[in-house]
């Protein structure tokens, strides 16, 4: 499954840290890939860990969709 950031909400700096977390980019990185939604945070991970990358990146004020 591939984890897609669609929006960025109100929280944009937590969205940024969380996908850096989650990712292990670089702040620019991470900013870019934010600011450039829809992107696929991870791709080719198994639904349970799509699941838990989604409900933090939800948690965080993202939008994220599971493809």
């Amino acid at each position: 499954f591939d984890v897609v950031l669609t929006g960025v909400g109100g929280n944009k700096i937590q969205v940024i840290k969380e996908v850096r977390s989650i990712t292990d980019l670089g702040l620019k990185e991470a900013k870019s890939l934010v600011d450039e939604a829809p992107n696929p945070v991870t791709e080719g991970v198994s639904r349970e860990e799509a699941d838990d990358l989604k409900a933090q990146i939800e948690d965080a004020g993202g939008e994220v969709e599971i493809q």
